[in-house]
């Protein structure tokens, strides 16, 4: 052996009589309050209508704001319909943009109405602006996945649509044309998947940014966590609102003006009594 090796130390036995552990280590759980998705029955959804309308008739005025805002944006929608209907995409985009911010003015009334405090319209029609990174984030979720529903529908449009490009006057005529059965069929389960989509993420979100001011990927993520965790109840509760949004339409759109504050109200219900903290 060379002389410039040195030799290993000799390996000490005293290690040999520790301790071993019979199971892994699992760190505790962290400190603080955690999120709680609560129990849910097939009775809630009726119980948050019930709290929103009781809200819409405390503040009638409030309301009644919110209201005409829903009503006119639909009103701007069917003239567009009718008389530009390429341009109506876009205008559903720029809906879509607004929507979430008027809806968030409602939820703060019934915040505050909550916590014993008194609603005014000018606290309600800023209460974003603490909120506008959360809520630009979310929004632009929202905005991605409606264009990425006009892609698609186009391309459903012209595989599926047999009777040629209809005119502007004669449009539903021409949609609900038996030749184009498969085009309803193909263009009501697109549409239905996109709307599940963005349903699940902001059946919770937006209250639970105003309410607790968290980032817009947590606010998405409990969203669907509460989709999931109790699906039937939710899926009763999507039903209620779109049966209630599309009576609202007819005619002129005129029932909007109560459904939507109603809905937006319920809304914050149906958030406050599905997150909450243990």
């Amino acid at each position: 052996m060379p002389s410039d090796v040195k030799p290993l130390p000799a390996v000490s036995t005293e290690n040999a009589d520790l301790p071993t552990m019979a199971s892994p280590y699992v760190p505790p759980a962290p400190e603080g309050p955690q999120l709680l998705i609560r129990p849910l029955g097939f009775a809630d959804p009726f119980r948050w209508l019930a709290r929103g309308w009781q809200d819409l008739l405390k503040h009638p005025g409030i309301a009644l704001f919110y209201g005409l805002c829903f009503w006119g944006m639909a009103q701007v929608l069917t003239l567009v319909f009718k008389h530009k209907p390429e341009y109506t995409l876009s205008l559903v985009s720029g809906c879509l943009l607004v929507g979430p911010f008027l809806a968030m003015g409602l939820y703060e009334v019934s915040r505050k109405r909550e916590r014993g405090e008194m609603p005014d319209l000018a606290t309600s029609l800023m209460c974003w602006d603490q909120h506008i990174r959360s809520m630009a984030m979310l929004v632009l979720a929202l905005l991605v996945l409606e264009l990425l529903w006009g892609r698609v529908s186009l391309v459903v449009f012209a595989v599926f649509f047999n009777t040629g490009m209809p005119s502007t006057t004669g449009v539903i005529e021409a949609v609900f044309n038996p030749n184009n059965i498969e085009f309803i069929v193909a263009y009501l389960v697109v549409g239905g998947v996109f709307a599940s989509l963005v349903y699940g993420l902001s059946v919770v979100s937006i209250p639970m940014i105003l309410d607790l001011d968290t980032d817009a990927i947590t606010a998405v993520l409990t969203s669907i966590r509460v989709v999931f965790s109790h699906l039937g109840v939710m899926l009763l509760w999507g039903f209620l609102l779109s049966v209630l949004v599309l009576a609202a339409l007819w005619p002129w759109a005129l029932g909007i003006i109560l459904v939507g504050p109603w809905l937006g109200h319920a809304s914050w219900h149906a958030y406050r009594a599905t997150v909450g903290w243990e």
